[in-house]
């Protein structure tokens, strides 16, 4: 509880809503890194399209050849071998024209689905710490989830299918305009015309249907993961039932609104199917008049059923690549939205590497909140010099962990600042930083991997005697050791697998594979038992020795032989000194002493009752 009485972030700011051109607008950059395998795959489209519509001209042609005029009453005994072989190669080109283009737009669509991916997961890492605090992370993933794949969606739909259908559109009227009576194409068009606009206007209208359907499911997906994340503290209050209640209320609003989604489906898949079936049977009367009139040939007739048909096909399934499209644009709207959420903490732009020489750490007059309405730190002023360590002790809610996060710079301080060899942080880059600091916190938390990988975490790449030789100096090795997998054990999600001692070695381990300048030691023997806890904080001793170090503390026989201890209450510094001054002065801290040692004798009187 202490930790989150340290800190209370405000509200995280809103991204503003995006239109479907804005995000089309986002996405275009990283196609057009591709541009001329993008000319060449348009070009493999047109082509395509062009091979399909001449196939019914051949098709035309092949049974004018074969039907029996007076003209040519012996049609039937002559081979029209052009016309079947311009037949199989127009076939032929249609289908290789098709592969072509996928094949060079597969990299295309690929790379900006990877590329977009990265981005937004640099982009998350590098919000602020005020984000993540208010961020849910299952419905975050579902929508970065849903997103990406909404990129390689969005290309496919709209490259390959809704271009290629305006490209056969515009090749079919242009056939029917130059070769038959003007009422084909003014059918055709305004079949056309009606159902695009039937289908916009269904499909907006039902728009918020699958929106609900995507809120619902992160909520739903949200509560589901939390719940598990937090599977004993649901198994120690047996909270089963309750949890799946909760989940359930989630399931239950989605399939609220996917009913809906479903019903307004079914309306606007008739009223497709009827404008369709209307404008063909429209289009054969004309034909069959045509024929009847000896204006048309039997040619002319399967020609123009041909064309129809060729465009029935695209356009039924135009309806559906339209609400796609829709879909893929409200789903990679929210993807992008996490790119505009802004970096509440961003290196100056002419911010340097941070140089360490003694790595001196200074506080100069800082006044921090989290919230305006409520200030954590007032005018907070100490240094710890190069080597020394500095102790911060006080109450639960004093401030004391809020220091060691304005040192990592996850916050900007209100005013005054905090200095690393007399550079500013404001003015050094946030990695370098943070590279220069190493902490070890008082909530453990490990990658659901190997113990050694955990370890090595702290310098990716490390070899496993060093490994081994950090393990060692946290005093974990011989437990490791013991273990049938050894340094290959699995540590659960967050570390479950291991108590919460180990799991604080593990980040001992971790931290001193790291080698700073700068150590935060953040009640980092608090999950220990007495007799680790000894053998720990004199390894912590020796390791701090060379070290600048600052260490948070709530027992404060840990702390007895820091150079300075600094005592936090209500975010102001009250004493500060060596452990026996402050005892001297007999203030806050010589009252918070007296009542842990009273404690600690009543602890020990009563393990010497349970020996006996």
């Amino acid at each position: 509880m202490r930790r989150y009485a340290d800190s209370s972030p405000a509200p995280a700011s809103t991204a503003p809503s995006r239109s479907d051109f804005s995000t089309l607008r986002t996405l275009l950059p990283y196609l057009w890194v591709y541009k001329w395998r993008v000319a060449l795959a348009l070009g493999c489209l047109v082509g395509a399209k062009l091979a399909n519509v001449g196939v019914p001209v051949v098709m035309k042609k092949l049974i004018d050849s074969l039907t029996i005029t007076p003209s040519h009453p012996q049609a039937l005994l002559v081979l029209p071998l052009g016309a079947l072989v311009a037949y199989g190669i127009l076939r032929v080109s249609t289908t290789v024209f098709t592969e072509l283009r996928e094949f060079l737009f597969a990299r295309v669509t690929q790379r900006a689905v990877r590329t977009i991916a990265l981005q937004v997961f640099r982009h998350l890492h590098a919000l602020s710490l005020r984000f993540h605090l208010n961020r849910q992370t299952g419905g975050m993933t579902r929508d970065i989830e849903r997103g990406t794949r909404a990129v390689g969606s969005l290309i496919s739909y709209t490259l390959f299918n809704i271009l290629p259908t305006l490209v056969e559109i515009t090749l079919v009227l242009g056939y029917l305009v130059t070769h038959y009576d003007i009422w084909f194409s003014v059918i055709t068009l305004a079949a056309l015309v009606s159902y695009i606009s039937f289908t916009v206007i269904i499909t907006n209208w039902r728009t918020h249907f699958r929106r609900t359907m995507n809120e619902m499911d992160s909520k739903a997906n949200t509560k589901a993961i939390d719940s598990l994340i937090n599977y004993e503290t649901v198994k120690y209050f047996g909270n089963e039932e309750y949890e799946a209640r909760r989940y359930d209320e989630g399931l239950q609003s989605y399939e609220s609104a996917a009913v809906k989604s479903q019903t307004s489906l079914s309306l606007l898949n008739t009223g497709q199917s009827m404008i369709i079936a209307i404008a063909v049977t429209l289009i054969l009367w004309r034909a069959t008049v045509g024929v009847i009139d000896g204006k048309m040939t039997l040619g002319d007739l399967v020609l123009v059923n041909a064309f129809m048909i060729q465009l029935y096909i695209p356009l039924n399934f135009l309806g559906v690549i339209y609400r796609e499209i829709k879909q893929s644009l409200a789903d990679m709207e929210k993807l992008f939205s996490l790119l505009d959420q802004n970096r509440e903490i961003a290196d100056a732009a002419d911010a340097r590497p941070l140089v360490t020489h003694g790595a001196e750490v200074r506080f100069k007059h800082v006044d921090f909140s989290y919230d305006p309405k409520r200030q954590i730190l007032f005018d907070v002023d100490f240094t710890i010099a190069p080597g020394t360590t500095t102790a911060v002790v006080g109450h639960s809610g004093s401030g004391k962990s809020t220091l060691s996060r304005l040192l990592f710079r996850f916050y900007e301080v209100n005013t005054g600042g905090i200095t690393i060899d007399g550079q500013d942080l404001r003015m050094l880059t946030q990695d370098s930083v943070r590279h220069a600091i190493g902490i070890v916190p008082q909530d453990t938390v490990l990658f659901n991997d190997t113990i050694e990988y955990n370890i090595a975490y702290g310098k990716p790449g490390a070899s496993h005697d060093e490994i081994v030789a950090v393990a060692r100096a946290a005093s974990i090795h011989d437990f490791i050791d013991s273990l049938p997998d050894g340094y290959k054990t699995m540590v659960g999600e967050r570390g479950l697998k291991l108590s919460g001692g180990e799991k604080q070695r593990v980040a001992i381990a971790r931290t001193l594979l790291k080698n700073p300048a700068i150590l935060i030691f953040d009640e980092a023997t608090s999950a220990l038992d007495s007799k680790a806890e000894q053998a720990i904080q004199a390894q912590l001793k020796e390791i701090s020795r060379t070290r600048t170090t600052m260490v948070i503390a709530h027992r404060l026989s840990t702390v007895a032989d820091a150079q300075q201890i600094i005592v936090l209450d209500h975010g102001r510094i009250v004493e500060r000194g060596t452990h026996q001054s402050l005892l001297a002065a007999d203030g806050l801290y010589a009252q918070m002493w007296e009542r842990q040692q009273a404690r600690a004798d009543d602890d020990e009187v009563l393990n010497q009752g349970a020996d006996q």
